[in-house]
């Protein structure tokens, strides 16, 4: 097969739940630019709207749908919405997060609870419905978004001086996210559907100093990622030019694990 023919993605359908944030988003455009139809979806329909009448001016397929993914019913429900306007989805990314944890380490057991909810359940429920789905059409990719905290430990270093810090729910999500995804690649191997991870490192956006400088400096290539960063390694997990590849993490970090 040509090159130009594994990495595309046309007469695919896939699902960004999340798409419209400062991660999913990239990641909406770019399984679009590849020729998908993609819907971008999340609770803030005012959101997904406006990313998805962005993309469309820009000529490409792109629809919004209102989901709640820690919500079965709603989730199920989607799915029947997205199969009857298209088909089955052939892509699924996971990159809905809610960080309710704002103060962080000293925050309640009950937000900590509230983080669950959402993230870990509906991280569970999205998989399953759409997994299971995928897995009677005996095809697809399922691309969890993680982080390169659920690799490797904070450094705590970077945010002295900065009111702000990671949180401990964080961590915990987005390294169960990890296991659940390589269990998952397991799990649905002989229906041929693929289950991998992108671990992005820290996305610039307008970080104040000093925390700014003290991040790029730990990084090997020397800032923080940017837009584009993001769109490749969502397409070729996506695409058949990965289709021997399942149970992956694939950071995006500029090396920052490296060291």
């Amino acid at each position: 097969m040509h090159i130009n023919e594994l990495f595309s993605l046309k007469g695919k359908v896939a699902l960004v739940i999340g798409g419209a944030g400062k991660i999913g988003f990239p990641m909406s455009e770019a399984l679009a630019e590849a020729g998908a139809r993609v819907y971008i979806a999340s609770k803030n329909t005012v959101q997904i709207q406006e990313a998805s009448n962005k993309l469309r001016l820009l000529g490409l397929d792109t629809h919004a749908i209102q989901l709640d993914q820690s919500d079965e019913k709603n989730v199920t429900s989607s799915l029947r919405s997205i199969s009857a306007d298209s088909k089955t989805p052939d892509i699924l990314i996971n990159c809905g997060v809610e960080r309710p944890m704002k103060k962080f380490f000293d925050d309640t057991v009950e937000t900590w609870d509230r983080s669950m909810e959402v993230n870990s359940r509906g991280l569970f429920i999205s998989c399953r419905v759409f997994g299971k789905a995928m897995a009677k059409q005996n095809s697809g990719s399922i691309i969890n978004v993680a982080s390169i905290y659920g690799l490797v430990a904070p450094d705590m270093k970077l945010y002295e001086g900065s009111h702000f810090e990671t949180e401990p729910d964080y961590p915990y999500t987005k390294g169960g996210m990890i296991m659940f995804s390589k269990y998952l690649s397991s799990y649905l191997a002989k229906s041929k559907v693929r289950v991998n991870c992108i671990a992005p490192g820290g996305y610039y956006n307008n970080q104040g100093e000093p925390f700014y400088s003290l991040y790029i400096r730990k990084v090997p290539l020397g800032r923080m990622a940017y837009h584009d960063d993001l769109k490749g390694a969502a397409v070729f997990l996506a695409s058949d030019a990965s289709s021997y590849i399942t149970g992956s993490v694939i950071p995006i970090d500029g090396g920052f694990i490296a060291i």
